[in-house]
This record gives structure tokens, C-alpha cells and sequence, in this order.
């Protein structure tokens, strides 16, 4: 997988954030080299955050966002700020447009608090340098800059650079659980709502990775595991399983071949696998008349068996024998007010950078809401919780 082809939930997030024609939308074209956003001098012309994949060494891939003006007027205006808002929860780091010119003004000092409380690093570049005789910035974190001219625009890619390496690096995905010359076999079921023609991504990356280790990779659908099994002369080291084939999967394969699936591998790569099996115990409280929200960070075409909408509220169901209502989310949207629900069951978020993930798990966490995850949770339900994490031996312990 080249750089061009990283996934958009792997890059660094880099946000610009300002007032209206403050420049951004014109500094995110200089720096992308690309007229990637509409300028205008009319105020207010960037609408939605608009999104660029792209490399800035020695950094490498990133997406960059521009976002609508924090100082937007009106009921438009006031949903500008929202989506601006949202962005935050998944920015790596953040760029502070500020018009030299006019200096900064109180809904910058805003965001700068926002930044602040949200843990993001930020650089604040004061655009307009062609306009107005300048000094050297007084901070680190500061740069007089020109999308008209250039003026220390490669500058400002290498503070935004340093900023992004600051982050941590994710946990891996597979591959320091095996390797070179380990046998991994993956079971990926091929159903109505398997999307055509190709794998989901959660799916590529582990068998990218553990291609990346020099092990040998099997995949099979469920229907043919266990020929499979029969067939292989070397015992695989890991099976790994699409979360809704678990109860059927843990019957075919041996106690003593140790067996996980994608979801609980992608729960540990954006750091909410504690929290997601300290949440699923939720499920045995759950009573008549509550409500559980079912979240997911795509937004995909729904299947008449989709996993979310279909499958999981049917299996929560049957185990627990209760009446409960089901409220669903997709895409960036998540419930504001968690409060009225009894637990949430979330996606694997491989359409989620690691930061919107702790964000959400942040979110319940403050308000006392379980979270878990598909994996997590049907594996609980299938009895099988504790044998798919003996990869984990440390989570085992606590």
C-alpha cells in the first residue's frame, strides 16, 4: 500500500479553523498546490469542511480540512460552527487562521480554548504578511504567512510536520502477534450484505500486515473452514474471524488454535478495546423499555441483513429475552445527549481516525454510559469473549 493509497481513517488530521475570509480557504490551495477550495471575497463561501488527502514530508499522508468560518451569523451560520466543532474531534492538529491585518479577534481566542481543552497542538499562522510589514512571530507556534505571495508557506508545512510527529503511533492491527512464516487463516463470510466486488477494509488491512510480516495468509468464507482446517498441514498460529461468523467460527476451530476477530483487532488499533470489554457487560442489565444506540462511522447503503440495523438487535434479543428500543447513528453524527441510553455498540470505526474514536469513548465515559463494540459484543454473546482475547494476555489479567 503506496502512501497515496493509505486509508483516510490512518492520515493525520490537519484542520484550518478562523474567521471568514481570514484566508483560509486560500492558504489550504497554496499549501495543497491545488484549488481545492472556492475563494471569494464574499463572506461565508466555504459552506461545509472540505477534505484533501495528501502528503507533507517527512510527515506523509495527511488529510487536510478546510472548515467554514467560526464567526458565521444566522441559523446557517450557527450550523457552520456545529460541523466546524465536529471537526475538532478528529483533528491531529490544528492551523489558526488569523488576518494580520485585522489582528485577533475573540472567536480565535475561542478556538484556541477549544484546542486547549481538547488536547490538539495548533499553529497560529497570521495570513495577509503581503498586506502588512511583519516581524519575526513572537511564539513557536507562530508564523506570518501569504497565500498570495508564498511567504513562508513551506515553513508553516514544516511546523504543521512537527506537530503531526508528536502524535502517537497507533497500536498495530495484527502484526506483532505473529510472525514470518506463522500461518494466519482469515475467514471472511460472503453474504447479502457483503459489499460487491471487493473486501472491507478492516479486512484488507489485517491481511495486508500480515503479508507486511512475511506470514502466510489463508482466507476462506465460513462454509469452507473447516476443509480448510483439514487441509493445512502447519496449525495456524491465529484465526481471524468477521465478527457476525463468531458463533459459528468457534465450533469449527480448535481450543488450542487461538481465535480473534477484524473488530477486536481494530478495537485495540484506535485504543477502545478496554474500555469496549468493560462495556459489554452492560448487556446483562439491560431491561424492558430501555434504549441502546448502535453506532456506526460509515455511511454505508443499508442491506436488509445489515450487521447494525438487522443482525445485532435481532442476536441482542434472543440472548437477553428483553423489549428494548434500538436508536442508530452513522457517518460523523453521534447522539449529543447520551444520557437516555442504557448502553451504546459501536462499529469498529475503520471510517474513524483514532481521535473521533477516544472522542466518543470519552463521551460516554463522562456520562457513564457502557460502550462497547460489534466484536466485542457478539463474542460476548457467543460465549467465546475471553478465548478471543488470549491474544491479549495482558487484558486478560486485569
Amino acid at each position: 500500500m503506496g502512501l497515496n493509497d493509505t486509508p483516510q481513517a490512518e492520515r493525520i488530521h490537519i484542520g484550518f479553523f478562523g474567521r471568514t475570509n481570514a484566508g483560509k480557504s486560500s492558504l489550504v490551495n497554496k499549501i495543497t498546490n491545488q484549488d481545492l477550495a472556492i475563494v471569494s471575497d464574499t463572506k461565508g463561501t466555504t459552506t461545509d469542511p472540505v477534505y484533501k488527502a495528501m502528503e507533507i514530508l517527512p510527515l506523509g499522508p495527511v488529510v487536510i480540512i478546510d472548515t467554514p468560518g467560526f464567526d458565521d451569523d444566522g441559523v446557517l451560520g450557527e450550523k457552520r460552527i456545529s460541523r466546524t466543532k465536529l471537526v475538532l474531534n478528529k483533528t491531529d492538529v490544528a492551523v489558526l487562521v488569523v488576518d494580520l491585518v485585522e489582528g485577533m479577534a475573540k472567536t480565535d481566542e475561542e478556538l484556541i480554548a477549544l484546542f486547549e481543552q481538547k488536547g490538539i497542538p495548533y499553529i497560529v499562522a497570521y495570513n495577509k504578511a503581503d498586506l502588512k510589514e511583519t516581524v519575526s512571530a513572537g511564539k513557536p507556534n507562530e508564523i506570518y504567512v501569504s497565500s498570495v505571495t508564498g511567504k513562508n508557506i513551506g515553513e508553516l508545512k514544516e511546523m504543521i510536520a512537527r506537530a503531526g510527529l508528536q502524535k502517537p503511533a497507533a497500536a498495530p492491527l495484527i502484526s506483532d502477534l505473529i510472525e514470518a512464516g506463522d500461518t494466519v487463516v482469515l475467514v471472511i463470510p460472503i453474504d447479502s450484505s457483503a459489499p460487491k466486488g471487493r473486501i472491507i477494509l478492516p479486512q484488507q488491512q489485517v491481511l495486508r500486515e500480515v503479508l507486511d510480516s512475511h506470514a502466510l495468509a489463508y482466507i476462506a468464507q465460513d462454509t469452507d473452514l473447516k476443509d480448510l482446517l483439514e487441509n493445512l498441514k502447519t496449525k495456524p498460529k491465529l484465526v481471524v474471524t468477521d465478527s457476525q461468523a463468531f458463533g459459528k467460527v468457534s465450533k469449527i476451530v480448535p481450543e488450542d488454535i487461538k481465535l480473534t476477530s477484524f473488530s477486536i483487532l481494530l478495537a485495540r488499533h484506535k485504543g477502545f478495546l478496554e474500555s469496549a470489554v468493560r462495556g459489554v457487560k452492560a448487556i446483562e442489565t439491560i431491561e424492558d423499555g430501555d434504549t441502546i444506540l448502535i453506532s456506526e462511522g460509515c455511511t454505508h447503503h443499508r442491506q436488509c441483513e445489515d450487521i447494525g440495523t438487522y443482525k445485532l438487535p435481532k442476536w441482542l434479543k434472543e440472548y437477553t429475552g428483553k423489549n428494548f428500543n434500538i436508536e442508530t447513528t452513522s457517518g460523523l453524527s453521534f447522539a449529543e445527549d447520551l444520557s437516555r441510553y442504557k448502553m451504546i455498540i459501536h462499529c469498529g470505526g475503520c471510517m474513524l481516525n483514532d481521535r473521533e474514536m477516544m472522542y466518543r469513548t470519552k463521551c460516554a465515559s463522562d456520562c457513564g454510559i457502557p460502550m462497547t463494540n460489534y466484536g466485542t459484543a457478539i463474542a460476548y454473546m457467543n460465549g467465546i469473549l475471553w478465548r478471543s482475547l488470549e491474544v491479549f494476555p495482558d487484558l486478560l489479567e486485569e
